[in-house]
């Protein structure tokens, strides 16, 4: 993402200078790069002069440390904000999610961007994200004349790895009985453009972004061919955590709630400001759908050809849910003992 806003910006007649700032050089030629950690309080000094910075310093990695994780996250967001402030930059562009407002049964459709951030800390990376927001909103107060803008995108396709794009991975679509999924995508190049609006002040504030509306799970099966497999809300969560706390999937069961309930974006303040998504949630879907072909992955954990093959579709699902429940009678076994 960042290397495509870096191009982006670099190519735009409004922007004099793209200044890009990494762990390692990008391939964009006509930006200054300076090879530095963002959590470096010596980034300071390469932002003076910037009118606006945009940070897109983030590891979500499904398969990363969470300590460690948080770690980077938070303070790479205080290091940035701090050290614009002590620079002069008028105006920080952060990037979040839409998983802020949470996913939950009673969300209208759509969300505004002014609904209440409910989501909690249990699905992959948000409370780095709740945290991040939350610095946002304390930067200019913190730092009078700091304008902090932050861009919050739906399911960000494009070459991204998260729980929500493994969930097309998977050789049958897991839905929990009686929930209410509503699917909403947002391409990277979409998010770029949006990020663009931003950098230039054309719009302000919290912003959020996604392809217009949204698809309903019937759709996405029809549309992707992709049959479901249906359980009940216990068996799925409970299964899901057991799964993931004794280390055999990276998705903790707050990840689950995602695909259940909705958490669909208006992105009116976008519309307002005159920017339209290029994309269309079938057309992101269509892309997502390609580049994980080949791909093998059995709540949340991604199989090699050699495992999926051995294991068969339906086979692993059910030995990933048999081996929580072996766990669980062995458990309780021991405490009969």
């Amino acid at each position: 993402m960042g290397a495509l806003l870096t191009e982006r910006l670099a190519a735009s007649a409004e922007v004099r200078q793209v200044v890009a700032i990494d762990e390692r050089r990008g391939a964009c030629a006509s930006a200054r790069w300076h090879i530095l950690d963002v959590r470096d309080p010596a980034i300071a000094d390469k932002l003076r002069g910037a009118d606006v910075v945009v940070h897109l310093a983030l590891d979500l990695d499904l398969e990363s440390d969470a300590a460690a994780r948080t770690a980077y996250n938070v303070r790479g967001t205080q290091t940035v904000l701090t050290a614009a402030a002590a620079a002069g930059v008028h105006r920080v562009v952060l990037c979040t999610s839409a998983m802020v407002y949470g996913a939950l049964p009673d969300n209208e459709l759509p969300l505004s961007e002014d609904a209440e951030l409910r989501a909690t800390a249990e699905a992959t990376g948000v409370g780095d994200l709740l945290e991040i927001e939350r610095l946002a909103r304390r930067a200019p107060r913190a730092h009078p004349g700091l304008n902090v803008t932050v861009v919050r995108p739906a399911v960000l396709v494009g070459g991204t790895d998260t729980a929500l794009t493994r969930y097309f991975e998977s050789p049958r679509l897991l839905v929990v009985a009686g929930s209410r999924p509503a699917w909403q995508f947002c391409h990277v190049e979409d998010l770029c453009s949006a990020l663009e609006y931003a950098v230039l002040e054309k719009v302000d504030g919290e912003l959020a972004v996604g392809c217009d509306g949204w698809l309903e799970q019937e759709e996405i099966e029809e549309l992707s061919g992709i049959r479901r497999m249906e359980l009940p809300s216990a068996v799925a969560l409970g299964a899901a955590a057991r799964l993931h706390r004794i280390g055999l999937t990276p998705s903790p069961a707050g990840d689950l709630a995602y695909t259940m309930y909705p958490w669909v974006v208006s992105g009116s303040r976008l519309h307002e400001a005159g920017w339209r998504p290029k994309y269309t949630n079938e057309e992101v879907l269509a892309e997502l759908l390609e580049e994980v072909s080949g791909r093998h992955t059995v709540a949340g954990r991604r199989l090699g050809r050699k495992d999926a093959t051995a294991a068969g579709a339906a086979g692993a699902t059910v030995a990933l849910l048999g081996a929580a429940a072996v766990v669980r009678r062995a458990r309780k076994a021991r405490r009969r003992i």
